[in-house]
This record gives C-alpha cells, structure tokens and sequence, in this order.
C-alpha cells in the first residue's frame, strides 16, 4: 500500500528515556494537526511510547518517524519504529498477550496493535525490528 505523505516526516533518533517523550509529545502534536480527537491523541501518544519504550530496552537505540498520511481523503498518521537491536527470535510469541522477556506485563506490542488500525511488524533475529503502525481519523 502506498500512501500521500501530507507533510514533511519527523524522525526522533531513541535511546533514553527523554526520547521517548519527545517522540510521543511530537506524534501527538502530529495528530492534533491531522484533527484527530483528544481521544485518539492519547491513543497515538500511547502506541508511540511503548514502541520507542522497547527501543530503549532491547534494542538500546533505534528511530521512530512520524507522518501524516493520506490515502484517497482517508488522513491519518503512521508510527514507523526502527532498530538495529538484536530482533525478536519468535514474533509470533511475542505478539501474545503476557509474554515479556523482561519481566514486565507483556502488553506493549499486542497492546500496540489493538490501539492503532493498522499493525505490521518485520524482524531479523540478530538483525533488528522494524513496526509500522498507522491510526485513520474516523
């Protein structure tokens, strides 16, 4: 699917806990501008945090670009997290509900992919992990 990038993207380079702020204060400012309700303002800011959360922890330092797209007058705004860490060995575990190799709640990507539309999520073990996930304005 190729869709109009309506501006310039914002790419917010992670690998600390102050990173993952400013990326979700930049996705949310993003939506605002796409119109979205207060509602899914949080949404966003949410799935953006637990992306760039898990940046931080496993994979030390990745990326998250930020755009606002559109598809035939369809506008929304599309998370992409990137990392060079050391990748998911089993993706499909990973996207259970519960399972964490770290010890926490085991939420953040299912948890991701319940709060946005769309969820894609690409991993090379030893590689790193790439996860695009894109919330429409309704």
């Amino acid at each position: 699917m190729k869709f109009a990038l309506i501006a310039d993207e914002v790419r917010v380079s992670i690998d600390s806990d102050s990173d993952i702020v400013a990326a979700r204060q930049k996705g949310r400012e993003l939506a605002a501008q796409c119109g979205f309700p207060s509602t899914d303002l949080a949404v966003v800011a949410t799935a953006i945090s637990e992306l760039a959360r898990n940046i931080v922890r496993y994979a030390v330092r990745g990326e998250i670009i930020l755009r606002l797209i559109d598809d035939n007058g369809r506008r929304g705004v599309e998370v992409v997290a990137t990392d060079d860490g050391p990748g998911i060995p089993d993706v499909t575990l990973a996207m259970q509900d519960g399972y964490s190799t770290s010890g926490s709640l085991g939420l953040g990507l299912p948890g991701v992919r319940r709060l946005m539309d769309e969820f894609e999520i690409s991993s090379d073990f030893g590689k790193g992990t790439t996860v695009t996930a894109r919330k429409w304005k309704r």
